[in-house]
C-alpha cells in the first residue's frame, strides 16, 4: 500500500485506487446493504427491513449501482406474485476483507455511543 508520503503527486483524488474504491462503495447505505448481502441472497424488503431508517429510494438506487458496476446481481423469479432477490457476485464478495477490517475496527475504537454519522473534518486541498 503506497501511504501518502510515499504516493506520487501525480495521482490525484480522482485518479488514486482508494478514492476511486471509495467514491463507488464509500457511502453508508453502499456498505450496508453489501454488508446484509454477505449472508446471502436477499428480496427488497428484507434488505428495506435490515437497514432500518433508510427510504426506499435510497436502497433502490444503491442497488442499481452495486449492479451496474458488477457487485450485484438481480435475479428475477417467473412466479406469481413476482419475485426479486440480490446476491453478490465474485466482485462483491472480494470486500469481504475489507468489511470485517471495517466492522473490527468499529468495535475497537468506536463507542457505541459516538453518532454514525458525525461531521467529517475538511477534505485535504487536493480533493475539495
Amino acid at each position: 500500500m503506497n501511504h501518502p508520503q510515499t504516493t506520487e503527486h501525480s495521482e490525484t483524488c480522482t485518479t488514486h485506487p482508494m478514492a476511486r474504491a471509495m467514491r463507488l462503495i464509500g457511502d453508508m447505505w453502499t456498505l450496508m446493504i453489501v454488508y446484509n448481502l454477505l449472508s446471502g441472497p436477499k428480496r427488497f424488503g428484507v434488505l428495506l427491513e435490515a437497514l432500518g431508517n433508510v427510504s426506499p429510494k435510497t436502497v433502490s438506487q444503491r442497488l442499481k449501482m452495486l449492479e451496474e458496476i458488477g457487485f450485484v446481481e438481480r435475479q428475477a423469479f417467473a412466479e406469481i406474485p413476482p419475485r426479486v432477490e440480490y446476491h453478490l457476485t465474485e466482485k462483491g464478495l472480494a470486500l469481504v476483507d475489507i468489511m470485517e477490517a471495517i466492522q473490527q475496527f468499529g468495535e475497537r475504537y468506536l463507542a457505541d455511543s459516538e453518532p454514525a454519522s458525525p461531521t467529517p473534518p475538511s477534505a485535504p486541498q487536493s480533493c475539495q
